[in-house]
């Protein structure tokens, strides 16, 4: 008997329990060698008083064992509760999220027959980096966080994994048309390393026709990297157009420590009623065998699920008249993979997982040390009731000083000083943006002061932001219209 390798399991809340324990035994019935901590997460916790759902014991078992598979958990109603999911995944470095999304025609519905794509979500990042604002009784901001490192962390992944799982292309989704500055540091960086893996297609779309595309004709894609918010989104759009999000498993992956678990949630009204389909949480199982290199084990278990899937053998969510040959609960279901342990499919693809191949050294992320940033002005982002644009440009364009000048003003993004020939047209909320630059560089003595004289002026300062240049290339963007 091989070594038995330490994971820390959690069953979760409303159907939690129960796909937990069907996933469980069919493992054990697999032969994965596993030695089993069992934390509470979820609900419980929660009305315990603890906000982030999790006890200090259970960061204690995880930081152990590395290795987290999760139910469901239900996140009570009312303010002040942290997402679990967030919370594990950003203090565990858990960067990339991976799902793949697979058809299993004729036996599940679906308009795609032929679809097999992996999506490979960046997870830390982006605008669910939880940075939001609120600037004016009418206004408010999320602040969207691309970096390099991150970056390059996960579009490597995204390629490493294409390389480990025979996919033959890796097609990147972002929106830099429209924000060029952190979108279109995602794509350069995606293109950068791209560059380093000559054996593996490459491509790039633009995430809106890109989705468009993925729904329409999803056999068109192999693995998709993208950032967090279009990740979230289109991995859920590509499980449902498989066939049912019901049966997608998905994979949080760190340097040190990662979590598998199904996508859906955890559907209080059908707990403990032996109705739950235990699939994705069993297929994110999976992931997670072949994670800790137990690939024997995930292939009997994948392929034991899918020749159960073809023998009509369906719980009530995917069972249909004319496909199905028995309708059964979640306990049944379990026993009807077991049953088929060692068995392979005849009409779907059976599955081959290799054992994973030596580590090899970890790329060095690139060094931004030597880069020159030279500070060129301020933003300054003010409360302004009457919002009207010419009022505000004339108060705030007297404090300008010390080489400074007010060069425009803007409202939600939108230039509306100097006023433009549609200016009249332009609808203003209460929040302005107001940029004063200097003709070379300035310093923060300068521009603190003249946020000094705006504030003792009487204007209603929300938020400010250093204008600089890196390597001579401007750090910020321009409003609509400049």
């Amino acid at each position: 008997m091989p070594n038995k390798t330490p994971i820390t399991v959690a069953h979760g809340d409303g159907i939690g329990p129960e796909i937990m324990a069907a996933t469980l035994q069919i493992l054990e019935a697999a032969g994965a060698a596993l030695e089993i901590e069992t934390i509470d997460v979820g609900e419980k916790v929660y009305l315990r008083g603890n906000t982030s759902g999790i006890e200090p014991s259970s960061w204690q078992s995880l930081l152990r064992t590395k290795v987290f598979l999760k139910a469901p958990i239900t996140t009570p109603q009312g303010g002040g509760y942290k997402s679990l999911n967030v919370t594990t995944r950003k203090t565990l470095g858990q960067y990339a999220n991976v799902r793949p999304c697979v058809s299993y025609h004729p036996f599940v519905d679906t308009k795609h027959p032929n679809m097999d794509i992996v999506v490979v979500r960046e997870n830390e990042e982006d605008l669910y980096a939880g940075v939001e604002y609120q600037l004016s009784p009418e206004m408010t901001s999320a602040i969207k966080l691309i970096s390099r490192p991150g970056t390059e962390k996960i579009v490597r992944y995204a390629f490493e994994y294409a390389r480990r799982h025979n996919r033959k292309k890796v097609t990147c989704f972002a929106k830099d048309n429209i924000m060029k500055m952190t979108d279109g540091l995602f794509h350069k960086i995606y293109d950068e390393i791209a560059a380093q893996y000559p054996d593996i297609q490459k491509e790039y779309w633009i995430v809106d026709i890109g989705a468009a595309k993925m729904a329409d004709t999803p056999e068109a894609f192999d693995v998709i990297v993208m950032p967090n918010l279009y990740g979230d989104v289109l991995s859920d759009v590509a499980a449902q157009i498989a066939g049912s999000v019901g049966l997608a498993g998905s994979a949080n992956i760190g340097d040190n420590c990662s979590m598998f678990e199904a996508i859906h949630g955890s559907a209080p009204r059908r707990a403990g009623q032996n109705l739950a389909n235990p699939s994705g949480l069993l297929l994110g199982a999976v992931l997670m065998l072949v994670h800790i290199n137990q690939s024997e084990a995930a292939e009997r278990v994948h392929n034991a699920w899918l020749r159960t899937m073809e023998d009509g053998v369906h719980t009530y969510d995917i069972y249909a008249e004319g496909v199905s040959t028995q309708k059964v609960g979640t306990k049944e279901f379990a026993a009807a993979v077991i049953a088929r342990m060692g068995q392979k499919p005849n009409r779907l693809k059976a599955v081959t997982y290799a054992k994973a191949p030596p580590a090899a050294a970890a790329a060095k992320l690139t060094s931004t040390a030597g880069t020159k940033m030279e500070l060129k002005g301020i933003d300054v982002i003010v409360h302004w009731p009457s919002r009207n644009a010419q009022d505000l440009a004339t108060v705030v364009g007297k404090q300008a000083g010390d080489g400074l000048k007010l060069q425009m003003v803007d409202n939600r993004g939108t230039m509306v000083w100097p006023a433009g020939l549609a200016a009249a047209e332009t609808f203003c909320t209460d929040s302005f943006r107001c940029r004063f630059m200097a003709e070379g560089a300035t310093d923060h003595a300068k521009t603190l002061a003249l946020v000094k004289r705006l504030s003792d002026a009487g204007v209603d300062i929300v938020m400010t932001a250093s204008l600089r240049t890196y390597d001579g290339v401007a750090g910020y963007s321009l409003a609509q219209g400049q």
